[in-house]
């Protein structure tokens, strides 16, 4: 996993998706790590993924 803390998480991937990469699985694939499971746990804290970034719900 890449942070444990969602809200640190959330940032780091967002900032990816707005910098660098053009949506999670692009970024999971190139920085190693599994898109479905960074999606559940930012879900799981009440977050969802539309439009190709996360939002709070």
């Amino acid at each position: 996993m890449l942070i444990g803390d969602v809200n640190m998480l959330f940032s780091y991937i967002n900032t990816g998706l707005r910098d660098k990469y053009e949506d999670l699985e692009d970024m999971a694939a190139s920085e190693g790590f599994d898109a479905q499971e960074v999606r559940k746990k930012l879900e799981d804290a009440g977050f969802c993924y539309e439009n190709g970034r996360f939002l709070k719900k």
